[in-house]
Parts: structure tokens; sequence; C-alpha cells
């Protein structure tokens, strides 16, 4: 209780979040660090002693299906979901479950590919939950009570929350999943303390936005372009970087004629206003459901002798790119 009680205390501020790799004890976004290297500098367990690692303690789940969450560790405590859309709060040193929140959601929703949960995000006492009935909820992450609760898109038409949410400054960034199932996809930002929404970005543009020329057809209103992978960001450059899921119809694309943008893309966006400032499309008008929903890792490297700010992508369609994330 001591423990727990200091890490009710601890605030989770945007300045941490920027700072996340020079605290390797703990793990504070869902990729490890806003470059999304997945890079830890914890050096205990090595080649040497890895084969002395024994059980310390086991906390059973109370789903039955697979969880895909990568958990929060924030002084002490773990953070994580399980399908569909429960929360839980444990001591990282005992298992001992602190508290967990379950969101009462419908009996049916229509995900299109499993009920998934992939994690949560904080930001100072704060923690943000998606849900398969596409709502963002911010839970107090003390206790577990709900702080509030908006309906980021209609689940009965195929939307839903299957991602952990990227918190930037004040703002907590999602995306629906649904591809397979006729939705418009998007990029949405929410006031962390009110759950107001601030900005949207339509990975399909609407007719009059850059991009829509690229549907040729009416297709675009089911078009897909969906999200299910938590998105990059650049604090110098104040850039959030999303992979965008397939176009949809995924094997019928004679529907849909044109390079189907953003579908298949990375999309470079202002964090505070939503506005896009620059794309990359792996594969027009796609034909073989190669989506990019790849992590857009970012990397301070030397390119031709120069330094570059770079983004390193391991693509669904077999190609391995370097991009100028600038």
């Amino acid at each position: 209780l001591v423990a727990f009680a200091a890490a009710a205390q601890a605030q989770v501020s945007f300045e941490r979040l920027v700072g996340a790799g020079r605290e390797p004890q703990n793990w504070l976004t869902y990729n490890g660090s806003y470059q999304s290297t997945h890079f830890s500098r914890l050096d205990q367990i090595t080649p040497r002693n890895v084969a002395g690692l024994d059980l310390k303690w086991v906390w059973q789940a109370q789903s039955v299906g697979k969880i895909q969450a990568t958990p929060l560790v924030v002084d002490g405590i773990l953070y994580l979901t399980e399908p569909p859309h429960t929360a839980w709060a444990l001591d990282a040193r005992t298992g001992r479950p602190y508290w967990s929140y379950r969101h009462p959601a419908p009996a049916v929703t229509y995900v299109c590919c499993g009920n998934v949960n992939r994690g949560l995000a904080i930001l100072d006492n704060t923690l943000f939950l998606g849900t398969l009935d596409a709502r963002l909820i911010a839970l107090d992450a003390s206790r577990g009570h709900k702080k509030w609760d908006v309906q980021v898109a209609e689940y009965k038409h195929g939307y839903a929350l299957t991602l952990a949410p990227l918190v930037v400054k004040d703002k907590v960034i999602v995306g629906p999943a649904g591809g397979e199932r006729g939705i418009r996809g998007f990029v949405a930002a929410y006031d962390a303390a009110t759950g107001r929404q601030v900005w949207k970005f339509n990975t399909i543009p609407h007719p009059g936005e850059p991009g829509h020329e690229s549907w040729k057809t009416d297709a675009w209103k089911t078009g897909g372009a969906s999200i299910w992978v938590t998105g990059s960001y650049d604090p110098e450059l104040n850039l959030t970087y999303w992979g965008i899921g397939n176009p949809g119809p995924d094997w019928n694309p004679a529907v849909r004629p044109g390079d189907n943008l953003y579908s298949d893309s990375v999309i470079a966006l202002d964090a505070d206003t939503g506005r896009l400032k620059w794309h990359f499309q792996f594969t027009p008008h796609d034909e073989w459901d190669w989506d990019a929903v790849q992590v857009p890792v970012l990397a301070d490297m030397v390119w031709k002798g120069k330094p570059r700010k770079l983004m390193l992508w391991g693509n669904r369609n077999g190609f391995f790119y370097v991009l100028d994330r600038i």
C-alpha cells in the first residue's frame, strides 16, 4: 500500500513522456517512447544470467481472449488491459491487483478482427482507454474511477477503438479500426481534461479536401483506411506520424479506381491542429490488403555524411523504407 500510495501521487507530465527514454525503470507509452523504438536501457538481464530467471508472480486474467496489450509501468505500478476493454492496476513487485475497471459495452459489437485492446495511455494521473464500441474513456489512475467518457464514432457502423491512445501535450489522439466493415477512417485528438474533440483529420479525404480526387467514384464513403496501431511523435517538429490501413473492399479494387489516399500511407500531422504536413503512400490502389499500420520508428542518423531526421519503416508490401520525416 505504501508503494501504491506513492505511485498514486506520481504525475506523468508531458515532459516525462518526452524524456521517457531516460526512465528505463518505467514504460510510459505504448511504444516505449515517442520515437517508437521499443528500446530499453535496462541492463540487469544479460546473456550470462538470463538462464537464472525464475517465476516471481502470476496474475490471472479474467478474459479467455488473447491479450495483445503492451502494459505501462509507472513508478512501481503496472497498468494493462485485457479484452474486450478492462483496465487493471497491478503492483509490479507482487502482481497484486489494486483496482480494475470494466467498460459496460453492448452485448454485440462489430469489430472486424477480434476482440482486441492494445493498451492504455497516461497523462498526469489520468489513464485513457479505447473500447470496441468506439468510446474513449478517461480513468483516475489512483482508483480506477471514470472521469469522462466520449463517443468517438458509431460502433453500429463498424467503428471500434482497438489501439492504445497516444498522448501529445494536452491531447489524446486515437483512430478507429474497421476497414473491413466499410468505415471512413480518421485520426482525432481530444482534450485530455474534458474529452472535447480538438481536431479531426480524415484518412479518406472528403469532397473538397486534398486527395479526394484519388477516389474516382463514391467508394470513398466506405473506403476503410483505418488505424489500429499507435503512432509516433517528434517534439521538435511537433509532428505526429500515423500508419494507415488498407482501402476497402480489400480484394475487389475495380470498384474503387484511383490511388485511394490516404490508405496504405504514413501521414505527418501537426499535433496542435491536425493539419497534414506530408504523406507517403507505400502501395497506391492496393489490391493485396497490404495495410501500412506498421509503427513509424523515428531515428536521428547520419545519411550521406549529414545528420538527418529519419523515419524507418518495414512495410507489409515487402520493402523497407527510410523516409525524411521533416
